[in-house]
């Protein structure tokens, strides 16, 4: 399919890039550096989102470029997909972007659907950054200090810092290659790990305030309520890396994080270690993801939804 793939790069002329909504670090690493490709190539490009950018990903190169509002998609004569198991995933304005003539979906959720026709899907990649990597790299494709820094970050903040489980040999060779072409290991990291904004450090206070260890001390939850977030002057976005919080703990197997984004009505994100599939557990609600790394949304007050999540975990 990169050959497919290549052709209609080749081929296009005027791009429209988007990923999920509640964005991370690989959907906007991944975004900005297929839109930096595209630039360099001579294509005219735009990358929309519905939602802003979080603070921590805003010093990546041609962030300020962003677009959060979409009109006249017949401009388009491709879009492309990242980082999204589902048209819907990308928002609002996915009826509008799925009737572009040419769809592009590159993606590594083991709950992909396949819903268009081009392609390029590996579940077993650490990110999307990785497989943008090899497309570059089958296309020949000389990736600059810019483009080298947006994948190194999408990188990094999928495989949190080469910990999980999804990181393989051809991930650290990623990295390298990386490195080699500019992209500066520790700037990074500390432009996305070391520069919270306060806010979010009185947000995490409250939140641990909520710790609950469940089944036996095999899961461990943090809450996010609405009221926290008012209360603290935070965002939402500054609630990523909460959840492998609890994780950290000697003898917890699934971490939990509920974050209240309306009345009685909660985003889940869930990270799991050894071999236990989150993924099953975010399906039954309507979600998906990774093995390993999965969400879901889910409604109603916080402990009925506690123990309805408590139950899945259960049984998988």
């Amino acid at each position: 399919m990169i050959k497919e793939i290549t052709a209609a790069i080749n081929e296009g002329r005027n791009f429209l890039i988007t990923a999920h909504v509640r964005l991370d670090g690989d959907a906007v690493g991944s975004e900005l550096a297929f839109y930096l490709m595209l630039k360099e190539m001579g294509k005219t490009a735009v990358v929309y989102n519905q939602d802003r950018t979080p603070e921590r990903y805003r010093f990546l190169p041609a962030a300020q470029d962003i677009m959060h509002s979409l009109n006249n998609v017949e401009q388009y004569d491709v879009a492309i997909v990242l980082d999204c198991s589902d048209l819907s995933r990308v928002g609002d304005e996915a009826e509008k972007i799925g009737k572009i003539k040419k769809l592009i979906n590159i993606d590594h959720h083991v709950s992909n659907n396949g819903f268009c026709t081009l392609k390029m899907l590996d579940a077993k990649a650490s990110s999307t950054g990785e497989l943008l990597f090899r497309l570059m790299l089958a296309m020949k494709f000389k990736m600059s200090k810019d483009i080298s820094t947006n994948l190194y970050a999408a990188i990094i903040t999928d495989t949190g810092n080469f910990r999980y489980s999804s990181t393989t040999k051809e991930t650290f060779r990623a990295a390298e290659n990386l490195v080699a072409n500019g992209a500066n290991p520790q700037w990074i990291s500390e432009n996305i790990y070391e520069s919270d904004n306060p806010a979010r450090l009185k947000l995490l206070a409250r939140a641990l305030e909520t710790l609950s260890l469940d089944l036996k001390n095999k899961v461990g939850s943090l809450v996010v309520t609405q009221k926290a977030l008012q209360e603290t002057g935070a965002s939402w976005e500054l609630t990523e890396g909460f959840v492998d919080i609890p994780r950290t703990v000697k003898g917890i197997d699934v971490s939990v994080l509920y974050t209240q984004r309306g009345d009685n009505n909660y985003k889940l994100s869930l990270r799991s270690k050894a071999d236990v599939n989150v993924e099953k557990v975010a399906k039954k609600f309507g979600g998906g993801g990774h093995i390993h790394a999965a969400a879901c949304w889910i409604k109603g007050d916080i402990e009925s939804i506690k123990t309805r999540v408590i139950e899945a975990i259960k049984e998988v």
